[in-house]
């Protein structure tokens, strides 16, 4: 059996060549509304999920994995989702050179790359400086939703955020589950449900701007 064959549909994808300074979301989405940002979208679960349930919120999903972003891009496409953009790109490059300051609302960080092996701990995208970025991005009050199944990950994470929160950069606050959650599940992504599966718990983690 022939694999359908994946579309791409430029009203969202972004191509990060295009980019020339900080964004101007209300140009990117064609419209004005409170803007979220998923890193590591996968193939779009969750960003389909959200995005139909809140029309009136501008969502953009970064991805690196090129098969991942391919398959989210021609998924999000033929649902015809108006407020959904995605690109493929470094996370924190973008966020760095792209996104200006108390322009999001909220970040969305769910099952990042753990990086397990302690040689490549420094690659985590969940570190002080990528913290101190997301927080100048966000709004006054806005927040950050993290999930992983990693315990080691999630006790660095742990250890950032007790900083962050020491710094008077942000405070820890109830994690928000996503609208795709089903019964027993913190995210409801495909990560999540295969990890379950397995028996893995899920580690959440949610921070607001100070």
């Amino acid at each position: 059996m022939t694999a359908r064959q994946l579309q791409d549909y430029p009203a969202i994808a972004v191509r990060p060549e295009t980019l020339d300074g900080q964004l101007d979301f209300k140009v990117l989405f064609g419209r004005s509304g409170p803007v979220e940002i998923e890193i590591g979208s996968g193939k779009g679960t969750f960003l389909l999920n959200q995005a139909r349930a809140f029309e009136k919120t501008c969502f953009l999903g970064i991805e690196w994995a090129n098969k991942y972003y391919r398959y989210a891009v021609d998924r999000l496409g033929r649902w015809g989702l108006q407020n959904v953009r995605l690109i493929r790109t470094d996370a924190a490059e973008f966020l760095a050179e792209h996104v200006p300051d108390e322009s999001v609302e909220g970040f969305h960080l769910y099952f990042p790359d753990p990086w397990p092996k302690k040689r490549h701990h420094k690659r985590r995208f969940f570190c002080t400086e990528n913290l101190a970025q997301m927080a100048r991005c966000l709004k006054p009050d806005g927040w950050i939703n993290i999930a992983t199944d990693h315990q080691d990950y999630f006790d660095q994470m742990q250890q950032v955020a007790r900083q962050a929160v020491q710094a008077g950069q942000v405070r820890i606050i109830p994690f928000k589950r996503p609208v795709g959650a089903g019964q027993g599940e913190q995210v409801g992504t495909n990560y999540e449900r295969k990890y379950r599966k397995e028996g893995r718990p899920t580690y959440t983690l949610a921070l607001q701007k100070q």
